[in-house]
């Protein structure tokens, strides 16, 4: 049955999000399941994330689905980093829309991403990061966008300030003192562009 499942999704048209020069942003689909397992299971990818690496395949494919289960449901989720040279998936990047109760904050959309970690340090996540926000409040005209980033962890919280969210306040989450952002759409387009 989840192999039905998996061939029905393939077979779906993808949608592409954006391309330039170096990268591609598309849904993520079942076929990107080696890439998210390389992602999601080691260890320093996880370092400020719980510390909960996925152990096989299945959870990653698990993951997979939920997330696609977000498009069906929100319109939106995390999409696929994919190299435009190599067409190697490098990891994800895009909004999520919260529901669970998050700092005080519920319903809201989530910047986030999350890469390979060979591909750290060469500016990706802060060019997907901006490409999100971009789409954010250019094609969805959403009025605010969230995210958060644990204390500890100086390079992405480096990459949410370059990018234009305001630091707000810190929270606990599961016993780690995390960084809430901020940014409104007309602070992104005064600060980054005239809409």
């Amino acid at each position: 049955m989840i192999y039905s499942l998996i061939i029905f999704l393939i077979l779906l048209p993808m949608k592409i999000f954006l391309t330039n020069e170096r990268l591609i942003l598309r849904e993520i689909l079942p076929t990107d399941v080696e890439g998210m397992y390389e992602l999601d299971s080691d260890p320093e990818v996880h370092k400020y994330l719980g510390n909960h690496p996925v152990k096989t395949k299945a959870e990653s494919l698990e993951l997979i689905n939920y997330i696609r289960q977000q498009y069906v449901e929100h319109g939106i989720g995390r999409w696929a980093i994919i190299d435009r040279k190599t067409n190697k998936f490098i990891g994800w990047t895009g909004l999520k829309y919260v529901t669970k109760e998050t700092n005080h904050h519920r319903n809201y959309y989530d910047l986030g991403y999350r890469l390979i970690k060979r591909f750290w340090g060469r500016g990706i996540a802060s060019e997907t990061a901006f490409a999100t926000l971009d789409y954010a409040f250019n094609t969805l005209n959403l009025s605010e966008v969230f995210a958060m980033a644990a204390r500890d962890n100086l390079a992405s919280n480096r990459i949410l300030q370059n990018v234009g969210l305001q630091l707000k306040e810190t929270f606990d989450m599961e016993g780690v003192s995390h960084n809430w952002y901020e940014i409104k759409n007309s602070e992104y387009w005064s600060k980054f562009g005239v809409k």
